[in-house]
C-alpha cells in the first residue's frame, strides 16, 4: 500500500508543470528623474510583462554625468550594468573605450534580433555611428535646442504673443519690453554652453573645432573663439546688467525661472516640454531658435542633444540576447511615437515619426514638429553635423566657468572664449594622447 501511494506521488510530481525558471536579470543605469523617471520604470515594466525570460531593472545613478562616472568605475571594477544611458557628450569618450562596450549592430547580428539601421532617422543616428555608418548606442532619449516663450508674458508686454522673436536682435529687443512690463527676467538659457556656444555655432554654420568638430579625428582643435561667437557672449553680457538676460545656472536650473514665471523667454531642450506642459500655469509656446540674420547661411540646423543607450562588454550571451530582445521593443513605433508625443524628446525612426505625422498630432499640437523641422530642414555641413570631442564634459565646464566671468562683468567676451579654448584644446590633447596608447 505504501509502495503504490510513494509511486503515485512520483508519477505525479513527473507529470507537474516544471517550476518557471527565473528571468535573466538585466541592470539599466540611467539618469532620468521625475516624470521622465517614471517613463523609464513603464518601459522596464512593460517589456517585463511582455515575456517571462528577462527582467529589466532600471537603476537611478544621479545625473548624466555621474551616471557615466559610476559606469566607467563599475567596468574597472568588473562588474558593469549590462545598459547605461550616456549623454551625447560622452560618445567620443565611449567610442574609444575599447573592449568596455558592445556595439549595438554587433549585439542584434549576434542576437539575431531583426535590425535595419535605415529605419531611425539619420539626423539622430549620425550621431551614434561610426564613419562608415555603423550604430554604436541605441538612440533613446533624443532632443535638441529650442525656443520656449510665455505667451500670458508677451500679452502683458505688448507683444505678439502667438509669435516668438526670429532673430536675436528682435530677441533682445522682446526682452527688454517683458523687462519694462515688470517682468522680472527677459531671456534665460538652460544648458549654458549647449544652447550658447554649441547649438548657437551648429544654427549659425561656424565651427566649434577644426575636423568637422572632431567627426573627423581626435586632433581637433577649437575654435568658437571667433568673432561671431564672441560677438553673441558679449550681447549676453550687456543684456545680463538690465536682466534683459539673466544666467540662472550651468545645466537644467534656468527652466524653474521660466517654470515661475520669472523669466518671459528660455533657450533649453526640447524635452522640457514635458516639465513645462505639466508644471506651467501660464500658456507658452515652441519656436525655433533664434539667428543673426547677417551671418551667412544662417539659420542652418541644430544638433542633437540627449542620451543613448550604450552596452557593456564582458556579460554571457544569454544577458546579451535579452538586451537586444529589449531594444527591439523600446524601438517599436507605437512606444516611440507615444515617448515623442509625452516627452518632447524626436522620435528615433522615421516610422515613429511618419505615424505622428499621419495622427493629425503636430495640427492638434502647434509648435511640436519644431524640434525634428529644426534639425532636419537642410542638409547638415561639417559644422552641423554634430560634435565628437573628448573629454566633452569637463570642457563644458571650462566654458560655463568662462562664461560666468563675463557675465559677473569680470571680463570680455573676447578673452574669456581665449582662455576656454586655451584650456578646452589642453583637455582635448590629452584625451587623444590617451586613447592613441
Amino acid at each position: 500500500m505504501k509502495r503504490t501511494m510513494i509511486g503515485a506521488a512520483f508519477a505525479a510530481w513527473l507529470a507537474a508543470p516544471a517550476a518557471a525558471a527565473e528571468p535573466v536579470e538585466l541592470q539599466w543605469w540611467h539618469a532620468m528623474t521625475a516624470i521622465n523617471a517614471e517613463r523609464v520604470n513603464k518601459i522596464a515594466a512593460d517589456f517585463n510583462a511582455s515575456q517571462t525570460a528577462y527582467k529589466i531593472v532600471p537603476v537611478f545613478k544621479g545625473s548624466y554625468a555621474e551616471t557615466m562616472n559610476a559606469g566607467v568605475a563599475a567596468y574597472r571594477a568588473g562588474n558593469p550594468p549590462h545598459i547605461i544611458q550616456i549623454f551625447e557628450v560622452g560618445t567620443a569618450t565611449m567610442m574609444a573605450a575599447k573592449g568596455a562596450v558592445k556595439p549595438v549592430f554587433q549585439l542584434m547580428a549576434e542576437a539575431g534580433e531583426p535590425f535595419d539601421q535605415n529605419a531611425y532617422l539619420p539626423a539622430v543616428t549620425g550621431y551614434y555611428s561610426t564613419a562608415d555608418g555603423k550604430m554604436l548606442s541605441l538612440p533613446f532619449n533624443s532632443s535638441t535646442a529650442i525656443t520656449y516663450w510665455n505667451k500670458d508674458a508677451f500679452k502683458k508686454a505688448g507683444l505678439d504673443s502667438e509669435k516668438a522673436p526670429k532673430t536675436w536682435p528682435e530677441t533682445f529687443a522682446a526682452a527688454q519690453k517683458l523687462r519694462a512690463a515688470g517682468t522680472p527676467c527677459g531671456l534665460t538659457a538652460g544648458w549654458i554652453s549647449w544652447t550658447q556656444i554649441e547649438q548657437f555655432s551648429a544654427w549659425h554654420n561656424i565651427p566649434l573645432a577644426t575636423k568637422a568638430n572632431g567627426l573627423e579625428g581626435a586632433d581637433a582643435i577649437l575654435e568658437f573663439n571667433n568673432p561671431v561667437a564672441s560677438n553673441h557672449v558679449q550681447k549676453l553680457a550687456e543684456a545680463q546688467k538690465d536682466k534683459s538676460f539673466d544666467y540662472g545656472g550651468r545645466t537644467t536650473e534656468p527652466e524653474g525661472k521660466f517654470l515661475n514665471g520669472e523669466c518671459g523667454i528660455i533657450q533649453t531642450s526640447s524635452a522640457a516640454y514635458g516639465i513645462f506642459k505639466a508644471g506651467a500655469k501660464f500658456d507658452f509656446g515652441l519656436a525655433e531658435l533664434p539667428y543673426y540674420p547677417d551671418v551667412p547661411g544662417a539659420p542652418q540646423n541644430s544638433i542633437i542633444g540627449g542620451a543613448s543607450l550604450w552596452v557593456m562588454g564582458g556579460k554571457k550571451p544569454e544577458e546579451y540576447k535579452g538586451v537586444a530582445k529589449f531594444f527591439t521593443f523600446l524601438s517599436q513605433t507605437g512606444l516611440q511615437q507615444r515617448l515623442h508625443e509625452e516627452t518632447g524628446y524626436l522620435p528615433i525612426t522615421k516610422a515613429a515619426y511618419e505615424a505622428t505625422k499621419a495622427s493629425g498630432f503636430y495640427e492638434k499640437n502647434p509648435g511640436r514638429e519644431i524640434p525634428v523641422l529644426q534639425m532636419t530642414a537642410k542638409p547638415p555641413t561639417e559644422n552641423s553635423r554634430g560634435l565628437r570631442l573628448g573629454n566633452l564634459v569637463q570642457i563644458r565646464d571650462i566654458i560655463a566657468e568662462d562664461l560666468e566671468t563675463v557675465f559677473a562683468g569680470k571680463s570680455d567676451a573676447k578673452p574669456a572664449l581665449d582662455d576656454a579654448v586655451r584650456r578646452g584644446d589642453n583637455l582635448l590633447r590629452q584625451f587623444e594622447k590617451n586613447t592613441q596608447q
